[in-house]
């Protein structure tokens, strides 16, 4: 458990010691789950902080997210569609993290653009199958 104190330090309970957003992003990827809490309210901050990791990174330059991309999520707030599209980011982060090392063997064997052609038939076809599951 992460305490997120007024100073906007970060306390890992578990290790006793004060840590950063980048030692959290190390656990995500380390796969080690957490949940941050405000120290003094107890609500729960992981979202929120969660986000913070990723802005961090993106600010860094380290862009994951294209324009394009947080133009259109940005659009779906507010928007009749936005209850679907925390499930089929989800879905679709699923599958692409579950073909992860297919993809890797493919991009370091391929040259020119045949390698973004297999991810983008990927998400096409992650898209169809989310939309028959909602029938």
């Amino acid at each position: 458990m992460i305490k997120k104190y007024a100073n906007r330090r970060l306390y890992n309970t578990d290790t006793s010691t004060y840590v950063t957003l980048e030692d959290l992003a190390e656990m995500v990827r380390a796969e080690r789950d957490f949940v941050v809490y405000d120290a003094k309210s107890g609500e729960d901050l992981t979202h929120t902080v969660l986000t913070q990791i990723i802005v961090e990174q993106e600010s860094r330059g380290t862009n994951l997210l294209p324009i394009g991309f947080l133009r259109q999520l940005i659009r779906f707030y507010g928007d009749g569609m936005q209850r679907l599209v925390p499930s089929y980011l989800e879905f679709s982060l699923d599958s692409l993290t579950k073909q992860q090392e297919q993809y890797r063997r493919r991009f370091a064997n391929t040259f020119g653009t045949a390698a973004f052609d297999a991810v983008q038939d990927q998400v096409r076809k992650n898209f169809e199958a989310f939309e028959k599951a909602l029938g």
